[in-house]
């Protein structure tokens, strides 16, 4: 039986969790001859790993930085991945065209909404890279005022304002050493990279609002701890992992809807074992 072939693409690649939720993801779909690996690819050696793939390939699945390198050697991509620019997954037509699209956004939405987020008068965001612009275009979704974002350079703040006027979000920019005004926030969305927002702690107010923080490993960050203690929704990175896999599972293989369940479970069992 020849197999069909998927993977994550990246570097570092050797702690994502991708290989184990689209696994399970087969498993309970029961496809049996689907596969789905990671490999250690910078943007250096993407062109000829992506010209190599041969016709039992079915998708791709992208982290950093890999999500703007890709576009270049794709034959189109979605309206959601060029609102932002950023593509984190390529699916293989029958007709051998590489489509791109941008599962991150609609899987922040779709996080959301699963702990009854569904509209915020204003928002916040700690950081400014590729995560940063698809949070803020997913807060083009649901977010009904203005969105504030803590940089640490003025030209990151200029890319910000520069997304939010292509989104159609109304954006300000602050320094990052204003941090802390971000924990009032209803909404507050977090980007950046393990540790950068542990300072921040201590600073967590009583009866916060919801706050997203888009790293799972290690977990809780010290600020998702915090914002648990004194009361507050923690929406974490797991929490996207999984609903962005689900919509990659779903255009990969045509099935919806997607086993999120077990995916999510897998996951959970994956990071405790770390």
């Amino acid at each position: 039986m020849s197999r069909i072939r998927a993977a994550v693409l990246g570097s570092p690649i050797e702690h994502s969790l991708s290989p184990v939720l689209h696994r399970a993801a087969y498993q309970e779909l029961g496809l049996d001859d689907w596969s789905y690996d990671r490999f250690e690819i910078d943007e250096a050696a993407l062109p000829e790993f992506v010209a190599g793939l041969g016709p039992e390939w079915a998708g791709l699945s992208l982290t950093m930085p890999l999500k703007r390198a890709i576009i270049p050697l794709l034959d189109g991509i979605s309206d959601t991945a060029a609102s932002v620019e950023t593509v984190n997954t390529v699916v293989f037509t029958e007709d051998g065209r590489r489509l791109g699209d941008n599962t991150d956004i609609p899987g922040i939405v779709a996080a959301l909404h699963e702990r009854g987020v569904e509209k915020v008068p204003s928002a916040a965001i700690l950081g400014a890279g590729a995560t940063a612009s698809s949070a803020l275009a997913a807060l083009a979704r649901i977010c009904s005022g203005e969105v504030t974002a803590y940089v640490r350079s003025a030209a990151r703040a200029d890319e910000m304002r520069q997304w939010g006027e292509r989104l159609g979000v109304p954006v300000r920019t602050a320094d990052w050493s204003e941090a802390a005004a971000a924990l009032s926030a209803p909404l507050l969305i977090a980007t950046t990279p393990a540790g950068t927002t542990d300072a921040l702690a201590a600073s967590v107010p009583a009866g916060p609002g919801t706050l997203f923080d888009v790293l799972y490993d290690p977990w809780p960050t010290a600020l998702a701890a915090a914002w648990s203690r004194q009361g507050g929704q923690v929406v974490g990175g797991l929490d996207l992992l999984v609903h962005q896999a689900v919509l990659q599972v779903e255009l990969m293989t045509g099935r919806t809807p997607g086993p999120l369940a077990a995916m999510r479970a897998a996951g959970e069992r994956a990071l405790t074992a770390r």
